[in-house]
């Protein structure tokens, strides 16, 4: 007892403060009703933006695993439109065609979503390193794609992380076409601006014009086709002069890539045997 006295003879004033304040807040709310309706609507106020701010929050963390599926859905919308054009070419009007491919987009080719670690632009021979690995199931020799088109091919895993060899490396040579045609060269980066590669070995009586779009042929294990990798932005012969040598701007701003996805074909070991035999 002799405590709680002593509490209160020493904090007499703030227990007075309390009290009055206690008093004058029912006295607002019972005057009338304009103050308690001005109570009420600032509390509404303050209430709003903090579930405002915890809505814009919760939109921010969202943002990555929305990311993921845009990049997933665009690799799917390329390889329909590939397939599409290569239909319309051959003029064939079999729905059946088309469904295997839709099915092909969704089960064919298993996908590890990654994020970029590390990169480099303006070596010779430039690297990614990704933060999954042998534990997520990346392999060596799989496809890596972003959400605007190729990136690289995976060169080395450890359990955690990947070492990719990105298109602005001497070693990269990527099978391509024009989109929309069968005529298809190889892609190379020649060591100068991270934005440009050159497409070799097209055939001098290959169509196309600036501007149009550079595809992957699907003419290895790693990539299918109709993968986006750029588009034409100049052209001029090769030295022989027996075919074209067109300057490609990469689809890829490898300066300003975070997100991506590493993609291998369902039974591409199977595959590399038959072909290796």
């Amino acid at each position: 007892m002799r405590r709680l006295l002593d509490f209160l003879i020493k904090y007499n004033y703030w227990l007075v403060f309390v009290l009055l304040e206690g008093i004058c807040v029912v006295l607002l709310l019972g005057a009338g009703g304009y103050q308690e309706s001005v109570i009420f609507t600032s509390a509404n106020e303050v209430a709003g933006h903090v579930l405002e701010m915890g809505g814009k929050v919760n939109s921010y963390f969202g943002l990555q695993e929305t990311n993921e599926a845009l990049m997933r859905r665009n690799t799917r919308l390329e390889q329909r439109v590939a397939f599409l054009e290569k239909t319309m070419r051959q003029q064939l009007n079999d729905s059946v065609a088309y469904e295997s491919l839709s099915r092909m987009a969704d089960s064919a080719y298993m996908e590890f979503p990654a994020m970029v670690i590390g990169n480099s632009l303006h070596l010779l021979d430039n690297y990614m390193t990704l933060d999954e690995g042998r534990r997520s199931g990346i392999m060596p020799e799989m496809g890596v794609v972003g959400a605007k088109g190729v990136v690289g091919i995976v060169y080395k895993v450890t359990s955690r992380y990947s070492l990719v060899i990105s298109l602005l490396n001497s070693k990269s040579s990527l099978s391509c076409k024009i989109a929309g045609s069968d005529y298809f060269g190889y892609l190379k980066w020649e060591g100068d601006d991270p934005r440009y590669a050159y497409l070799k070995d097209l055939p001098r009586h290959a169509e196309f014009n600036l501007g149009d779009s550079v595809v992957t042929s699907g003419y290895s294990t790693v990539f299918p086709e109709g993968v986006m990798v750029g588009t034409v932005d100049d052209m001029a012969d090769s030295n022989d002069g027996l075919s074209y040598l067109l300057k490609i701007k990469l689809a890829t701003d490898f300066g300003n890539i975070s997100q991506v996805r590493v993609i291998a074909r369902r039974g591409q070991e199977e595959l590399k045997e038959l072909e290796v035999n």
